[in-house]
């Protein structure tokens, strides 16, 4: 009688959990969409669909009313808080088609670059603290697939200026200087990522790609004080694309995305709170050489740098247009800097 009461309630419980979730999915296919983002009213981005495309129901309030939905930088479709009610949700993903081609060069030299768009950004309790976006080039050993350079060539900043700054309530902070260009150093050697003991890989195929998610886990889930600041890191997560049944080389990457996180508070603050750092890379071509590349643009956070309106090519992923038409203009542009003046700085 104990064992069957105790069955019971173990199926109870499993069911409540797995009511939690939700799974969104190609209407055409029937595969899971990873990467699938939901906004709030507000644009708060409230959750983002893993390798399964399923997110918890618990990061949605119904107080949010409307949901928007966002897939590779392009919004898909809006929400009802109802809408949520069901387990699985098809979505139509026809519209995405606009991913670009990247261009292959077959010959051979010492290098290998792979060129391509990416962007970058922060949120503060959901909340977009910082965006830039831009194009760049990894350089790679042809031999060894070692990253050994990367080259900016062009890019935007955009930041959320905060008129007060309260050392005692980090909720008050910029984080921009978290952004970065994505760190891609290991796609042409994925097979690193299984043999790291701090990280946990999984695969899966869909109908255009073969998808990679790495879970980071050597960051232990514990409070680290200093000077009166309690931290510590929630999760890293990394996703790469490859050519459908590729051997996933360097020249078979179609995408790359990474969601850093981190809790963090002042010892007076009631709660934590939660920075997320985004950073995405998209190739547009590959090439191959034996010159390193010594052309350099620093990343600088006060200030752009440009010479061509690059993100109104329609397939570059330009978030920025999205968060913004919530943040009412709240996202300003540092003025661009190229030296030539061929661009004037836009807001």
């Amino acid at each position: 009688m104990k064992k069957s009461t105790l069955l019971f309630l173990l199926i109870v419980w499993s069911s409540l959990i797995n009511a939690q979730s939700i799974t969104f999915v190609s209407e055409r296919t029937g595969k899971p969409l990873p990467k699938i983002s939901v906004l709030g009213k507000q644009g708060h981005i409230l959750a983002s669909s893993d390798i399964d495309g399923t997110i918890d129901k618990q990061s949605l309030k119904p107080d949010q009313e409307k949901f928007q939905l966002v897939y590779k930088n392009i919004p898909i479709d809006t929400l009802s808080y109802s809408d949520f009610d069901q387990p699985v949700i098809k979505i139509n993903d026809q519209v995405t088609e606009i991913d670009p081609v990247p261009v292959k060069n077959n010959k051979s030299g010492k290098y290998i670059y792979v060129t391509g768009n990416f962007n970058t950004y922060t949120t503060l309790n959901n909340t977009v603290n910082g965006y830039a976006d831009g194009i760049v080039r990894y350089i790679f050993n042809s031999k060894t697939k070692k990253l050994k350079a990367i080259r900016i060539q062009q890019y935007r900043i955009f930041r959320v200026l905060k008129s007060e700054l309260n050392l005692k309530k980090s909720s008050s902070w910029e984080f921009s200087t978290f952004m970065q260009v994505p760190d891609i150093k290991w796609v042409g050697n994925v097979d690193l990522y299984k043999k790291s003991k701090n990280m946990v890989y999984q695969a899966v195929k869909s109908s255009k790609s073969d998808k990679i998610e790495i879970k980071d886990v050597q960051y232990p889930e514990k409070d680290i004080a200093f000077l009166g600041y309690h931290f510590f890191y929630a999760r890293n997560i990394i996703n790469i694309a490859y050519n459908k049944d590729s051997r996933k080389t360097l020249e078979d990457l179609l995408e790359y995305n990474q969601n850093r996180s981190i809790k963090l508070k002042y010892k007076n603050e009631p709660s934590y709170n939660i920075l997320h750092i985004y950073a995405n890379f998209y190739p547009t071509s590959f090439d191959s050489g034996d010159h390193k590349d010594d052309h350099k643009v620093k990343f600088d956070l006060d200030r752009s740098y440009y010479t061509s309106k690059y993100w109104e090519d329609p397939s570059f992923p330009d978030m920025q247009t999205i968060l913004n038409s919530f943040q009412k203009g709240d996202l300003k542009e540092q003025q661009n800097t190229d030296s030539t003046n061929t661009i004037k700085h836009t807001t």
